[in-house]
């Protein structure tokens, strides 16, 4: 490309020169070959002027007299009625040019000029146009290869960043070239840069968080496989069954959770629900991986609360609380339930060292964990929260007390129960 640029820019200023200069050589011709003609004519009327000023004088004509009045370069022949003709100058060879005038008495004057002057002139003409047109063209290629430096360069630059978002590297470059046109291709480039990196972001984070949130519900529906599998009671299998459904179910929730919320996290669902079914299903769920640890879970507060959310979200909600006290927490969990203002509240706290100092304020950044664990529960957690209308917040940090804040809902005598939120 940066050889078309400049072999189109010196085409075009090739035959720029070649139209005007051809047309200045020939106006130049002409303009030269007329002036010298005019100048012949006009010594040939000045000498028939001087001829007769000194025939009227009666004065001598001669030789000398008229070699006065004729240049150097110029031949001159003066012809008198009854006399010889007088001659001034070398008669030129070759091609001429001649200029004759007569005065009233018959008086003729003949004055001629070699056209080699002519020829000179024009050539000294034509050396100017040429050294004109030379500087013409090495600017124009100059300003050619400037040009299309500035151009293909931004071109390999945005084809640069194109192969770069192609291979997989979505950061913008925000540069920018001074061109309008390249501009906004780079602008597009760039808007294009971060709406990938946004994608590969949530592509991600779902993956991460469904990895994370999956792993609870596949570990309790493996161990009522393995209950089934084991037994040979019809009843048992029959129950075990039925709680292995139950968790399928709850697996679905939180795989279509999980899409809806990496759609877009704020997008919720929330209805009236009774609190008590998911923290009983919770603790019935999480009690015996406390057992095993010799730990205890237990329930407090008020009961019958109705609240505002997402059921299933809760529970996730609820289960990354459980087990985050499970694995870094001590002692006994306890969830307790109360209300304040228009908000139902679930406090989870446990009996272990609490949240570090200097984690506190992060505790719900993605990738913060004070011990070795993945850092994400917390921050899914406080995304399902906030997708009801709820939140999730770090009451106190030693002993650690969690609070999820749902919509409580207004009895009144008068209107049904409506959510608060």
């Amino acid at each position: 490309m940066r050889r078309r640029l400049i072999n189109s820019t010196l085409a075009v200023v090739l035959v720029v020169i070649a139209v005007f200069g051809v047309s200045l050589v020939i106006v130049e011709t002409r303009t030269i070959s007329s002036s010298a003609q005019e100048s012949v004519e006009s010594e040939a009327l000045r000498l028939v002027s001087v001829v007769e000023s000194r025939l009227l004088g009666e004065e001598r004509i001669t030789e000398a007299v008229l070699a006065e009045q004729v240049g150097d370069a110029r031949y001159a022949r003066v012809e008198l009625p009854g006399r010889e003709a007088i001659e001034v100058g070398d008669r030129p060879g070759g091609s001429v040019i001649r200029a004759s005038a007569e005065g009233d008495d018959g008086e003729r004057v003949t004055v001629e000029e070699s056209r080699s002057t002519v020829t000179r002139e024009v050539g000294r003409t034509l050396l100017i146009i040429g050294a004109v047109a030379l500087l013409a063209i090495v600017s124009a290629v100059l300003l050619a290869v400037r040009q299309a430096n500035k151009l293909t360069s931004p071109l390999t630059d945005l084809a640069e960043t194109a192969e770069r978002l192609g291979s997989g590297d979505p950061r913008p470059r925000h540069k920018r070239y001074g061109v309008a046109e390249l501009d906004r291709v780079a602008d597009v480039l760039d808007a294009s840069a971060e709406r990938i990196a946004r994608m590969l972001t949530a592509e991600r984070r779902l993956a991460a968080d469904a990895s994370h949130q999956l792993r609870t519900p596949l570990t309790a529906l493996s161990m009522r496989i393995e209950e089934i599998s084991v037994t040979d009671d019809p009843d048992t299998v029959k129950e075990e069954a039925n709680i292995a459904l139950t968790q399928v179910e709850r697996l679905t929730d939180v795989v279509e959770r999980l899409l809806t919320n990496s759609r877009d996290p704020r997008t919720g669902s929330a209805v009236v629900f009774d609190l008590d079914e998911v923290i009983k299903q919770q603790v019935e769920e999480w009690r015996p991986a406390y057992r095993s640890a010799g730990r205890a879970l237990v329930r407090s507060g008020k009961h019958g609360l109705p609240a505002v959310g997402t059921p299933g979200a809760v529970a996730q909600v609820l289960a990354a609380l459980i087990e985050n006290s499970l694995m870094h927490g001590g002692g006994t969990v306890a969830l307790r339930t109360r209300v304040t203002g228009n908000q139902v509240v679930i406090e989870v706290t446990d009996e272990g060292p609490g949240v570090p100092a200097d984690l506190g304020a992060r505790i719900f950044e993605r990738s913060i964990s004070g011990r070795n664990s993945t850092g994400i529960g917390l921050a899914v957690a406080r995304d399902l929260a906030e997708a009801d209308g709820g939140r999730l917040e770090l009451l106190q940090q030693q002993p650690p007390v969690f609070a999820l804040f749902l919509g409580a809902v207004v009895r009144s005598r008068s209107e049904p129960e409506r959510p608060v939120r």
